[in-house]
């Protein structure tokens, strides 16, 4: 062979080996992320998801993809999305709240890690919390187990308070969790009336007509996404007709509501971010058990309660991980 020719073949054969190789790489596993609210209030949380996994080796666009479907707050859309990741053959399907349900009525195969607010066990989502059992397994903020405390700590800053107004969206918060809030209101010695409200125009209405109307001392607001993303509209509402409230989560007191109480959500979705990596690694969801929320914040807006002309008791004071003035 000549020597010329035998440098092309080298060279020709040196050109392919890369395209081998290429072709011989696995492919880029591809997580799907179902949430029943929109992209907007949840930042912070996608970066504390994205962390979780980066945590077990994986970084969005270098080594895995992630197919987002938010349902804008549109609960029977939940459905028909965890139905398109299911077609997309997603490698896990990470879910918050109502969106674990949709997910799991939609695969019996397709992992699933979900941020879920109730027992799962209860609901039937898993076996047990120890032994999940089937495809899904996530973390449990305990929202219902904390409803009471909120409640309490509501009568604590608010001690005059008799009448408390609960507004809860029908068509999330669970009837377990309504119970333990009439319960603890009735132990406590107040009257809770339940208002309902799945739009914004509803809680607009709640506001304008039923609370002018009952005129209560105090206002729980229930867990729920959708108001979460409407936390603007709450605040702004509880302070226009000075009703003193108390929330499930930090971002309702940043932006000027009273009191907070619940699971620290930003770990919770570390934490979910971490099991949807070890699955990709190989875990089975039926292995990892429903991992309880450890993390706690009671955060108070010591501005706002001088404008309500409330005096937050030193108890409370040292007890709040976050005083915003």
């Amino acid at each position: 062979m000549r020597r010329r020719e035998l440098i092309t073949l080298l060279g020709g054969g040196a050109a392919a080996w890369p395209l081998a190789a290429r072709a011989q790489q696995p492919p880029m596993p591809v997580i799907g992320f179902l949430n029943p609210t929109s992209p907007d209030p949840n930042v912070d949380l996608l970066r504390a998801f994205r962390q979780g996994l980066k945590e077990t080796g994986y970084v969005e666009s270098e080594n895995v993809a992630i197919e987002y479907r938010w349902a804008e707050n549109q609960i029977d859309r939940l459905p028909s999305l965890a139905a398109e990741l299911v077609r997309k053959r997603v490698a896990v399907i990470a879910t918050m709240g109502t969106a674990a349900s949709a997910a799991k009525a939609a695969t019996t195969t397709i992992p699933i890690v979900s941020l879920i607010g109730a027992d799962p066990a209860e609901s039937g989502l898993v076996a047990s919390l120890a032994r999940p059992g089937g495809n899904l397994t996530g973390i449990n903020l305990l929202t219902i187990e904390l409803a009471a405390k909120r409640l309490e700590l509501l009568r604590e800053l608010v001690p005059a308070a008799n009448r408390v107004a609960v507004l809860v969206n029908p068509s999330f918060v669970p009837e377990t969790m309504l119970r333990d809030v009439e319960a603890a209101a009735r132990a406590m010695g107040l009257q809770a009336q339940v208002f309902n409200a799945s739009t914004s125009r509803e809680i607009n209405a709640a506001f304008a007509t039923n609370f002018v109307r009952e005129r209560p001392d105090a206002l729980f607001v229930a867990p729920d996404p959708f108001f979460v993303s409407r936390r603007v509209q709450l605040v702004h509402l509880a302070s226009r007709h000075a009703l003193p409230a108390v929330y499930t989560g930090r971002d309702y007191v940043v932006a000027g509501g009273l009191m907070s109480y619940g699971s620290n959500l930003a770990d919770a979705l570390r934490q979910v971010g971490v099991y949807t990596g070890r699955i990709l690694k190989g875990a089975k969801p039926s292995d990892l058990p429903v991992v309880q929320a450890s993390k706690f914040e009671l955060v108070i807006n010591a501005e706002t309660a001088r404008m309500l002309g409330l005096t937050v008791p030193d108890k409370l004071l040292a007890l709040a991980d976050e005083v915003i003035e």
